[in-house]
């Protein structure tokens, strides 16, 4: 069982991978990726996060960016979208 989902209270964490689970980004097979990340940078994360699997820290991470809510850039692009003549009046 996951480090983060097991803490029992539902989290951040549990909650970014339940959904990143129901939106099926966690299906499949697995895949390995590599890179050198800073070390300030990794403690800080696994500190504020409470996560000490590097391997769990990755996917928590990968699944908020994949989650991440658009909702402001969304309804920024609509701006203008709307007419000015439009009644929005009750």
């Amino acid at each position: 069982m996951s480090n983060f989902v097991a803490r029992g209270a539902p989290t951040r964490q549990a909650v970014i991978r339940n959904t990143a689970a129901r939106a099926g980004l966690l299906e499949g097979e697995s895949e390995r990726i590599a890179g050198r990340m800073r070390t300030a940078l990794i403690k800080a994360a696994k500190e504020r996060s409470g996560i000490t699997s590097d391997t769990e820290l990755l996917e928590y991470a990968l699944s908020r960016v994949a989650l991440e809510d658009t909702f402001a850039e969304t309804l920024t692009s609509l701006r203008g979208s709307v007419s000015p003549d439009l009644d929005l009046e009750f």
